[in-house]
């Protein structure tokens, strides 16, 4: 039997298989106001499952969080229903949802954060990001470095949102600590210069790693709160001397909350295209040893890939992106050994519900 398609409890909640949908910013939501779209809610609820888990894509928590137009959010209360919506088509599947939470940082450009610098630990002269704008992808912004007692105010945005999430009936929420965006800055060495209390040794750098995960599971308890990592990703330009040593320590400390998973990015993937062609996922399997719940490890897997690191005890789960997109049945198909409607690369970033919200079911394009 597959283990992949045996249950698991994931924090709070029993889930049926262990195929789960990984965050993808996908840019469908309406302007002005990053207002959830009803495309969105046919897409969460086309690829929900009875007892599957949805991690929806990157949500902003506040205008300055803001990284991509056309990306999502959730700071205001014209964007409820939408979310509310999006919630509920999940739920009609029997599927379980969790929202997660975003802030860019130093990664986005003032047309997007309301004219303000964009926010980082530390100002970095050489950092290279990208945001998207009117005008397509472009040079991130001049950022300025946080001030310490701008730091409650954030963390406040994070709780806060989570607030949001839960009122509109989601089960839990994901930080992402990954891909460059500001927890991972605040993390690694290569973007984290400070000397206060948030900067330096990693006990300090985690600091608002930790606050982040209080303010959330404040909300949620521990059990609706998941985290997003990607030890050694190139996404972001980030860095670290000895990632490692910060990843192990990383891993150890969320194990401390006791939260519902850890969900690591293999470092072979940048954004969404593969760098690493044939490297096996290495970072799952370093941090299996230092945390004792879930782990849902992601990033260029295959059935066969993904039924081989749950078989081994390196992963428990693992978030399907890319095969997702294009297979909306996605689970059934794995599990059954049926072929994959290919990806449409194009449609990644942005557009209508053409290959996005339009692929139809294995079973569905078999009787067409």
């Amino acid at each position: 039997m597959s283990k992949l398609f045996t249950p698991i409890k994931v924090g709070a909640y029993d889930l049926s298989h262990r195929v789960a949908l990984a965050p993808m910013t996908r840019l469908r939501t309406v302007q002005p106001g990053d207002i959830p779209s009803k495309m969105m809610a046919d897409f969460y609820g086309q690829r929900a499952s009875q007892g599957g888990l949805e991690i929806v894509e990157g949500v902003s928590i506040s205008i300055t969080a803001r990284s991509y137009l056309g990306a999502a959010s959730f700071f205001h209360d014209g964007q409820a229903a939408g979310w509310k919506a999006v919630a509920d088509a999940v739920h009609a599947k029997g599927g379980r949802v969790f929202m997660q939470l975003i802030h860019g940082g130093r990664q986005s450009h003032v047309e997007m954060t309301g004219g303000v610098a964009p926010l980082a630990p530390s100002v970095v002269p050489t950092f290279q990001g990208v945001a998207l704008t009117k005008d397509g992808f472009v040079p991130a912004s001049p950022h300025r470095a946080i001030e310490l007692e701008e730091i409650p105010a954030i963390i406040e945005e994070f709780r806060v949102a989570a607030q949001r999430a839960k009122d509109a009936g989601f089960d839990g929420v994901e930080l992402h600590g990954a891909n460059g965006y500001l927890v991972d800055q605040f993390i690694q060495d290569g973007s984290n210069k400070r000397t206060d209390a948030y900067g330096g040794p990693i006990e300090n750098r985690v600091r608002f790693l930790r606050e982040a995960v209080e303010a959330l599971i404040s909300v949620y308890g521990p059990g609706g709160v998941g985290v997003r990592i990607s030890p050694s990703g190139e996404w972001g330009d980030v860095s670290d001397s000895n990632p490692e040593a910060t990843f192990k320590y990383v891993a150890q400390v969320l194990d401390g909350y006791k939260i519902a998973y850890l969900h690591v990015i293999e470092p072979r993937i940048k954004g969404d295209d593969t760098l690493h062609e044939g490297q096996q996922p290495v970072a799952v399997k370093y941090l299996r040893p230092y945390f004792s719940g879930p782990i849902i490890a992601a990033g260029g897997f295959d059935g066969d890939s993904a039924e081989g690191i749950v078989a081994a005890g390196d992963a428990d789960l693992v978030a399907f992106g890319r095969h997702f997109t294009s297979n909306p049945d996605l689970p059934y198909r794995l599990q059954h050994k049926l072929p994959l409607t290919p990806y449409v690369r194009a449609a990644f970033w942005g557009g209508d519900e053409t290959n996005y919200s339009d692929f139809p079911t294995y079973e569905a394009a078999k009787a067409a």
